[in-house]
């Protein structure tokens, strides 16, 4: 079995190769197709998460290594375990990565996803950057059928966290408007998924002017480069008060602030994204405008069914994709980590 692994954090992913596990009780052994590179693997290779002012969430203790990164993951049941049911050697699944415990209040109630003993694959287990792959139960895997086997396995992160997140925002009513920060990989899913949910094409914010034509594919409707003089004021012109829903998919000061400051009365801001940083809230403001700021963190095995059936209709257009070889996965975290990569890194072993 072939892996590219953390053995330090902060260091390039070494090259693993030991022998391929047998599946036991329910597990299933996935032989690996394709293996979406996430943002969040930067910082999982990084070793620590940004909190502003000098502050780290350090993961050190929840993930250690040696750890094969990589949860966007789609592939081909190659071995079975002898209590594993509704799952055959040759059956193509893309696998649900945010497991949970199984016995906490947050799993039973179908938010494993926010589970205090976490076993996501990719971070607290194994994952995606090797040619095969251990899943501990087959109700994690599902089918993807007809969807392009590389298109499938960026919903388990990009898709899902765009959805469980646009989710959280109330029905738009027919004069308001939906805002999306970012368009990188899960920006994009929050794109194409905004105009299909809403039934419009949202306000998209992006620095990157470069990106502007990649999300208008997506179905950007008016974009938006914050940084202009006037952005903002002109933006609450234009909306007559502000948007009724902003969607975060950067997570920086800068992001936080302008979806903030975007809101018309009584709106919302969800925040997903994880770049880092922190920011200044005035309570006042808050409390004035009645709006609600909420976080979203990925999204439950529920939601990940849902959107499997909206993108299984062919009610998506397809996520843009760069395809590398496993070999080149830690040069892949290096280009995300730079801004060289537009729409999503595919891993084929």
């Amino acid at each position: 079995m072939l892996s590219y692994q953390i053995d330090t954090f902060g260091k390039p992913l070494a090259q693993a190769i030991r022998e391929t596990p047998q599946p036991q009780g329910s597990e299933v052994l996935l032989k690996v197709g394709s293996c979406g590179v996430c943002h969040s693997d930067v910082h999982l290779q990084d070793g620590y998460f940004d909190l502003g002012g000098g502050s780290r969430l350090d993961m050190a203790r929840a993930m250690q290594p040696p750890r094969t990164l990589g949860h966007e993951i789609a592939g081909t049941v190659v071995a079975v375990g002898p209590e594993a049911r509704g799952v055959a050697v040759g059956d193509r699944r893309v696998v649900y990565p945010w497991i949970g415990c199984g016995r906490c209040t947050l799993c039973t109630t179908g938010d494993e996803q926010l589970c205090n003993a976490p076993q996501a694959l990719g971070v607290h287990r194994d994952g995606g950057f090797a040619d095969h792959v251990m899943v501990p139960h087959p109700r994690v895997l599902l089918d993807y059928d007809p969807l392009p086997e590389d298109q499938a396995a960026t919903l388990a992160c990009s898709g899902l966290t765009a959805y469980g997140a646009l989710k959280k925002i109330d029905a738009p009513g027919a004069d308001d408007a939906v805002m999306v920060i970012g368009a990188g990989g899960v920006g994009l899913s929050g794109i194409r998924l905004a105009r299909e949910l809403f039934r419009r094409p949202p306000i998209v914010v992006e620095l990157d002017r470069s990106k502007w034509d990649v999300a208008r594919e997506a179905g950007a409707g008016e974009l938006i480069d914050p940084s202009e003089d006037g952005a903002l004021k002109a933006l609450m012109k234009a909306t007559g008060g502000g948007v009724a829903a902003a969607v975060d998919f950067v997570g920086a000061p800068a992001s936080f602030d302008f979806g903030l400051g975007a809101l018309r009365k009584g709106g919302k801001l969800v925040c997903v994204g994880l770049f880092g940083g922190a920011t200044r809230i005035v309570p006042a403001m808050v409390t004035m405008k009645a709006v609600s700021v909420v976080g979203s963190y990925v999204g439950s095995l529920a939601e990940m069914q849902e959107l499997l059936a909206i993108a299984r209709a062919g009610r998506l257009p397809a996520m843009p994709l760069t395809a590398q070889p496993l070999a080149q996965a830690s040069q892949a975290l290096d280009d995300l980590r730079a801004g060289r990569i537009r729409g999503r890194t595919i891993l084929h072993p």
